[in-house]
């Protein structure tokens, strides 16, 4: 299950909003992992460090520079580096495997993350609106292989799979 996203540009003040909705969405101790972006560390232990939260980072190294990069072809990723950042975390489990496979999901389902292609959107409104639908959709509508069910169900919040027409409310 999708606990919280948010939309906008990669800055330390939206990494703070983003895991304030982390914070609202959590509740107990557990372990997160992030990339090397570095609002992580201070926005991360801001909001959720008083739930006794256990973070790491894991920081990909490259080959080349990011300045020598071209337009469509990201410098070669030589290693990862696991960072403990806040509190005991098990360094065996640091990963970020979750969150991309999410992203890469994210982009096969919604041709508007697709790269390169002409259906983008124009207008930070109209994303915002079809991510919070996907996320609805994704939670509630969609059902896992691997659970046999929606998230919404196997989270306990819903007693059976929506239809399109219950999450948009038409019916």
């Amino acid at each position: 299950m999708v606990l919280a996203w948010h939309l906008g540009r990669r800055t330390e003040r939206v990494t703070v909003a983003f895991t304030e909705k982390l914070t609202a969405a959590t509740d107990g101790s557990f372990q997160i992992s992030t990339d090397g972006f570095t609002p992580y560390r201070d926005a991360v232990v801001l909001s959720l460090g008083a739930q006794g939260v256990d973070f790491a980072q894991l920081a990909k190294l490259y080959a080349a520079t990011w300045e020598s990069e071209t337009r469509y072809s990201p410098a070669e990723c030589i290693g990862c580096k696991r960072v403990p950042v806040f509190g005991n975390p098990d360094m065996s489990k640091v990963s970020t495997s979750h969150a991309e496979r999410q992203n890469l999901t994210m982009r096969m389902q919604m041709r508007r993350l697709t790269r390169l292609t002409n259906a983008f959107s124009r207008k930070w409104e109209k994303l915002y609106a079809m991510l919070a639908l996907y996320f609805a959709w994704y939670d509630s509508c969609r059902i896992r292989q691997t659970l046999r069910v929606t998230p919404a169900m196997e989270a306990g919040i819903a007693d059976h799979i929506w239809s399109i027409a219950e999450l948009l409310g038409v019916l």
